[in-house]
Parts: structure tokens; sequence; C-alpha cells
């Protein structure tokens, strides 16, 4: 929050280009649960990080395999056809995703300014999407499916439950910033000293709502082998939408820049939420896993009931120290998409090109990234930074990309 105020008073400011959302946008039927090329994980990778690319995914995960069979109802009845042996010691596979998008333009009003102080009313509005997924699967099938070799558990009961909800809003932002001159203005860094304060309140207007949470039951015989007509329905996937929501989140930040230091804390989402209305719900479900039956698809009435839906609050602390050519930034969070360490060195020594190298810690791994910023012009730049990753249902690492544009404000 306040960190990103402070980074305000730079020299430059950079532009994200949207490469992700080509590929988003020409797979789009990954998202409707009730189209035959629907696809879990693609929805979710899109949902969770629509803006990056990433280099090496599989352009279909469950193509050819047990997810891709299940959803055409041709699933072997030997579960081993599926498996993919992994080592023990690998990284686990990524079964939670979360992932926010949040945007505004605006103007800011300037209630009073001097050379080390500002305080000042903002007003904004733009996108709002946020995204959270979960896929939990059974320890008997998540060892049948790893195994080296043929694994085969008679008399057993194995599931796999997952879900996504999706939230798209308006957001309307009315924010207060300010900073103070607490500081001696004085030492080669003094320009930037003070407190800053940013906080924010968020409304955000409700568009459309997507939550699905699907339920997977599998029996097997006397040999392991699954039940050809298993007695309970093994697959159901409930469906609620909604266009109608009315919600807020709220934004505090706090930072202390000492001649070449700065010091950050804040809180982010606070009281992030949405009740939704005039819930419409849609159950799909089959009755045959094998035998290559469509799926039974009933829309339901809609429904008087509200859903109230959240998303985590995350909080932050941050430091950085600065130099003429070079700097660091380091950041510690928890709350959306979990526990997160990164730090980062950007060194701005040479002419035309500028270079950045981080790592980062996430989901109990480490990834590297770097960058290289290429000076067109005086004022205007391209920015490309590479970064590890690991993408839902997936244990291997990738290689992502981010791209945007710098202008010079000198």
């Amino acid at each position: 929050m306040a960190s990103k105020l402070v980074e305000q008073q730079r020299r430059y400011k950079s532009v994200l280009i949207p490469v992700g959302m080509v590929k988003m946008l020409s797979n789009v039927h990954v998202f409707y649960p009730n189209r035959e090329d629907f696809d879990f994980s693609r929805a979710v990778e899109f949902g969770s990080s629509p803006f990056h690319f990433a280099f090496g995914r599989s352009e279909d995960i469950t193509a050819g395999s047990f997810f891709r069979d299940l959803i055409h109802a041709q699933l072997n009845s030997d579960l081993n056809t599926y498996r993919e042996p992994r080592d023990p010691n690998d990284s686990p596979m990524v079964t939670t995703a979360d992932g926010l998008l949040d945007v505004t333009w605006g103007k800011e009003f300037t209630l009073r300014e001097t050379e080390h102080s500002f305080q000042r009313i903002y007003v904004g509005a733009g996108p709002y999407y946020g995204s959270r997924a979960y896929a939990d699967f059974d320890a008997d099938l998540e060892q049948v499916l790893s195994s080296s070799g043929n694994r085969y558990i008679p008399f057993a009961t194995m599931r796999v439950g997952g879900g996504e909800t999706s939230q798209l809003a308006l957001d309307i932002t009315g924010a207060y910033r300010a900073r103070f001159p607490i500081f001696g203005e004085d030492g080669p860094g003094a320009r930037r000293d003070g407190m800053y304060i940013a906080a924010n309140y968020h409304h955000l207007q409700g568009f459309r709502l997507d939550r699905f949470q699907a339920n997977l039951r599998l029996e097997t015989d006397t040999n392991g082998l699954l039940v050809p007509d298993p007695p309970t329905t093994p697959f159901a996937l409930g469906w609620d939408a909604s266009g109608h929501g009315v919600g807020l989140s709220l934004d505090f930040g706090v930072s202390f820049v000492i001649n070449r230091w700065d010091f950050g804390a804040g809180v982010t989402g606070l009281a992030n939420r949405i009740n939704w209305s005039d819930i419409l719900h849609r159950e799909l479900s089959l009755v045959n896993l094998r035998n290559g039956v469509d799926f039974l698809y009933v829309k339901l009435p809609r429904s008087s009931d509200s859903l109230h839906v959240e998303m985590p609050v995350t909080y932050t602390a941050d430091f950085a120290y600065h130099r003429d050519t070079w700097s660091n930034y380091t950041e510690y969070s928890n709350g959306l998409g979990g526990v997160n360490f990164r730090s980062g060195v950007e060194y701005t020594g040479l002419k035309r090109i500028e270079l950045r190298g981080a790592g980062r810690y996430s989901q109990g791994s480490w990834y590297p990234a770097a960058g290289v910023g290429v000076n067109l012009t005086r004022s205007f730049g391209v920015d490309a930074g590479f970064y590890g990753t690991k993408t839902f249902l997936e244990t291997e690492p990738h290689v992502g990309m981010a791209l945007s544009f710098r202008w010079d404000r000198r």
C-alpha cells in the first residue's frame, strides 16, 4: 500500500502488457462446466493469473488422462492405466490457487502540498476479478496414480473433490494519501524522506459470480477394479451463478523513508466480501463413468437466498535500500496466495540496459526470477521479467513471463 505510494515518487511509470490475455480469450471455453471442452485446471490457471504467460505448460493437462476420460465417461476400470510415477522426494502438486486483479484509474485531488509533504484524495474506478480454487485427492487414489508399479486396492471408496469461485465486479475507490516530513531533510536520499500513509475504501458492484464444486466417488471390487454399476451417483457438480452482488474492501498502509532506507507494513483486502443475490443453481452429474453417456444437466429455479463470498486478508511487511545505480526490495506477505517471501535487486548503471534479479519462496518452494529493461529512447523503454512458477495440478515448475512499457517522467 504505502510502499507503492513511495514508488510513485520515482522517475518512471510502468504499464503492464497483458500478454496472457491472448491465450485466455482464445480458450474461454474452458470456463464453462456444461461444455465438453471444459478444463478445470486451465480455468483455474487463467483465472488466478490472467495477465502473465507460462512457458512449457501442457496445452491441456487433462488430454488423454484420467480427467479427460472422466469428462467423456470413458474411464478405464483399471486405474493403473493413468499412473504417472513420481519421486517421493519431488515437491508436491499444487492443489490450491488464489488470484486477485484489482486495478483502478482515476484522479488525485490535492488538499495540501509543500516541498516535502502532501495530502491528497483519490477517486477512481476499475475492474475487480477474484478467483480461488482447490482440489482434494483421496490418499489411496493419489498413491495409485503416482506409484511406480501397478497397485490395486479392493473394496475401496476413493474420492476427489474440487471447486472454484470467481467474482467479477466494478471497483469504485475512494482513497486518502499523505506524506509527512517527520525525519531530517539532509543526505543524498532526503528528497524522499518522510512517513507515507494510504487508506482505500473499495465499493464493489458485482456483475458475475461463478462457483462450482465437484465430487467424484470411485468404488472398487474384489480385484481393485472400478465397479461397473456403482450404487450411488459417482460424479456430481454443483454450479451457482449470479449477476447481482454488492460488497466492499479496505486497505491500510504506512511506510517510513529514512535517507536510503524504506520500511513499510500494510493490510489489504480487509473485510473483502461480496454478497450475491438472485442465485441460479445448476447441477451436472454422471450416473456411469464408463459407458460414454452424456452429463445429466439440470437448471433449477432461481433462489431468493444470498451467497456471501470472501477473499483472504493479506498482511505485508517490506523494506528497501536504494543507491544511485542499484536498489533492493524485500517483502514478506501472508494471506492471498499463502505465505510468500520475495527479494529482488535492480541495477540501472548501464546506458541502454537495466538488469534485475530476484528470488521468491512460495507454496513450500524457492523460485528464481530475472528481468531486463531496454531503454529504446531517453523517455521510453520495455521491461521483461521471467520467473519460476508451478501451475495448478502440476508438479513440475515452469517459467512465467511478464512484460511492461515504461515512461520516464524526467
